[in-house]
């Protein structure tokens, strides 16, 4: 195995277990007696640990080994979750993800500890006691004692082990005495009840004295588990039949172990064992008497119902193990549906996949013009599979948002505290899928955008109660598709935005004009601009006015747009609508004098064909289409096309988020894949352009920025209205 191969994969699991943590660890300040919650939480240390001494990167097993002892004692019920602990844990998870990193920038990783992790370190070590300490656990009542509790004082013999054994003939020839083996049980705990089993013995006729025909049935109260009990007859195994029957204290434990089981195996009799709810010998035996039963009548009964009716297992110690053997045939099903790919594989298919398109446009016109219909209907076939091709590839590419929307519930908490408010995060949408590039770089933005909500949108506790609100605030993050788009949405209840006081601190920088008559999207828009912020104090958090303006760049760059809607007093929610996939789509391609433009196809409604009076009205920057207002933008004008526009003109009908415009175009020219191409650096600035694309014919057509183009055909209408 090459292990500078595998680092990347190690480290790239550990970021995934790490997530896993401190997501378990915020469920268990919510849930603190959920054992589920707390075993994941071991499991992920547990294999980071694992996985970091296989790489050599001692410091990564140092420091979590000292986690996973403090977790261990979580989980046996010695030490409570405390808010405490669950904060401390935090901080560890977060010192073993800068510790990962670091592995994977290639630094030393027997490195020195820092301070924070020495400081961690003595914090975790407060929680274990010495080993000294631990062995007065064993002085302890019956009842706290771990991890099996069979028998209490004064318990009745029905809660006791039951063991019986039928010894062999020749057990006493061997040179072994049975009553030896009663004395050694002794040793493991107290013997409550023994009956002489004498079915076996024949008359005295036909006794041999040198044969053993007893056998016993004994009451056992012991803390010892089943292994250590069948052990005491290691010695006769062979030559005698022991059956050892739990008490029913038993099964409660058994299941609980079952449940906290960290294994691969998927076999019922497998789990049992590895969770000591039933030896090996008990295993084969049950497998030899299923063998047997299937031999003599044909039916193969499962081994766990075998136990059951042996004695050796309560019903729902089995049922739990059958549950077990699911979950983790489920588990491995799950995984060999997964493989790892490096996006960059990714991104180079997508780029063949958006060449393929164009080729196949390209032999779609020449195929036209030969007229041989055999050829055009072959092509059509390849064209038809080409985008199936397409559809598979930006497929493999979409991921769903939730994985991104679960990492705020450590930002929530932990500057929700810092603040001193109690704020809780509910999300919703968490299995919408956009492109991964997309969700990538969506990161920063909405994480400015919830602590924004935080720190200026939920009210102080007193200001909250003392307006009727509940005393804990809510900051929502919504996902969902609409019109071929995602919209993200981050809302909070708090005290909305102030729209008088946005407009004042606007004028003040110069920013718009006190007598210039702005609607109130535009006017809560402004707070995008640079250098604006409303709030009084500044904070170590926000209110220098800088963040929400990179907001806005960073989400027009991934070609989306962001909305406010806002009431004050009752909350405040952002907008955010972004494409699908930032490489192909389909569109809907028009001409204007000449040169050739794509339209996304998801936005466009409906094309309608301009009568003379329609003309006429049109230069009104607006037409009645079916009693709708509908604003009209020129593209010859707005791109500044030179010449005069064909006598049969045409709307295109575009739609995006609730609002509507006609686009004006020369001729339509039909549905059309298109494969994005980002526009260079000297046409960044160009507004109503998305990118381009090549066409067949190899000329180079502009993509429409959509969003764009219905506000400034919105705003050109209400600026000839006002």
């Amino acid at each position: 195995m090459n292990l500078d191969q595998a680092l990347p994969v190690f480290i790239e699991e550990s970021r995934t277990l790490l997530q896993e943590m401190e997501e378990g660890l915020l469920r268990l300040e919510q849930a603190p007696d959920d054992p589920d919650v707390l075993n994941a939480i071991f499991r992920a240390a547990h294999t980071i640990k694992g996985s970091a001494g296989l790489f050599g990167l001692d410091a990564i097993v140092s420091f979590t080994h000292v986690v996973e002892n403090v977790l261990d004692r979580m989980r046996a019920g010695e030490i409570p979750p405390t808010p405490e602990l669950t904060n401390l844990l935090l901080q560890s998870s977060d010192e073993m993800s800068a510790l990962v990193d670091a592995a994977a920038a290639g630094i030393e990783a027997d490195m020195a500890p820092t301070a924070i992790r020495a400081q961690l370190l003595a914090q975790l070590s407060s929680y274990l006691e010495p080993a000294g300490d631990r062995d007065d656990a064993k002085h302890l009542p019956a009842e706290t004692q771990a991890p099996v509790e069979v028998c209490g004082e004064g318990a009745e013999t029905g809660d006791c082990w039951r063991i019986s054994v039928d010894f062999g003939e020749n057990i006493l020839r061997n040179g072994f005495d049975p009553a030896s083996f009663l004395r050694y049980l002794g040793n493991l705990g107290d013997i409550v009840h023994l009956t002489t089993k004498t079915e076996r013995l024949p008359s005295a006729d036909h006794m041999d004295p040198e044969s053993c025909y007893l056998g016993f049935e004994i009451d056992f109260k012991s803390a010892a588990n089943k292994k250590a009990i069948e052990s005491v007859f290691e010695f006769v195994r062979d030559d005698c039949h022991i059956r050892i029957t739990p008490p029913s204290a038993f099964a409660a434990v058994a299941i609980e172990r079952i449940e906290a089981l960290q294994a691969d195996a998927d076999k019922v009799g497998e789990i049992l064992v590895k969770a000591d709810a039933a030896t090996p010998r008990e295993i084969d035996e049950a497998l030899a008497l299923q063998s047997k039963i299937e031999t003599q009548s044909n039916r193969h009964p499962p081994v766990g119902e075998i136990l059951v009716q042996e004695g050796v297992l309560q019903q729902p110690v089995v049922n739990a193990a059958l549950e077990k053997q699911k979950k983790i045939r489920d588990a491995k099903a799950g995984e060999s549906r997964f493989i790892r790919v490096d996006s960059g594989k990714l991104d180079q298919l997508i780029n063949q996949v958006g060449e393929l398109v164009i080729a196949g446009a390209t032999a779609s016109l020449l195929a036209q013009k030969t007229n041989d219909g055999a050829l055009q209907e072959s092509l059509a076939t390849i064209l038809r599979l080409v985008e199936e091709v397409r559809g598979g590839a930006l497929q493999l590419r979409m991921v769903q948002i939730g994985e991104t929307f679960n990492r705020f519930n450590r930002v929530v908490r932990d500057v929700s505290k810092e603040l001193g408010k109690d704020i809780e995060l509910q999300i919703s949408g968490a299995e919408t899928e956009l492109d991964k590039t997309v969700v990538e770089k969506i990161g920063d933005p909405l994480t400015h955008l919830v602590r924004n909500a935080i720190d200026h949108g939920i009210e102080p506790t007193d200001r909250r109660i003392a307006a009727g609100k509940p005393a804990k605030g809510t900051v929502r993050l919504n996902a969902y598709h609409e019109s071929g788009s995602v919209v993200i949405e981050v809302s909070d209840d708090g005290g909305g935005l102030n729209r008088n006081k946005i407009l004042n601190r606007a004028i003040e920088r110069g920013l718009v004009n006190a007598n210039q008559n702005l609607s109130e999207q535009e006017i809560y828009k402004l707070i995008f601009e640079p250098g604006l912020s409303t709030v009084d104090k500044v904070s170590n958090l926000s209110g220098r006015g800088v963040g929400m303006d990179v907001v806005r760049r960073n989400i027009e760059a991934l070609r989306g747009s962001v909305e406010i809607a806002s009431r004050e007093g009752e909350g405040s929610t952002i907008r955010i609508r972004l494409p699908l996939t930032l490489a192909i789509i389909d569109g809907f391609l028009v001409n204007v004098g000449g040169n050739s433009y794509v339209i996304p196809l998801d936005m466009v409604s409906e094309c309608v064909e301009m009568d003379d009076q329609e003309r006429l009205q049109q230069h009104g920057g607006y037409i009645n289409l079916r009693g709708e207002v509908l604003p009209i933008l020129n593209l010859r004008e707005h791109f500044r096309v030179c010449g005069q526009g064909a006598r049969r003109q045409n709307i295109v009908v575009t739609h995006f988020g609730g609002q509507k415009a006609g686009l004006l175009v020369d001729e339509l020219m039909g549905e059309f894949q298109t494969v994005i191409k980002p526009l260079g650096k000297l046409f960044g600035k160009a507004r109503g352009v998305s990118g381009f694309t090549i066409l067949g014919s190899g000329e180079v057509a502009l993509i429409l920025d959509v969003p764009t183009l219905i506000q400034r055909a919105a705003s050109v209408e209400a600026q000839k209205v006002a």
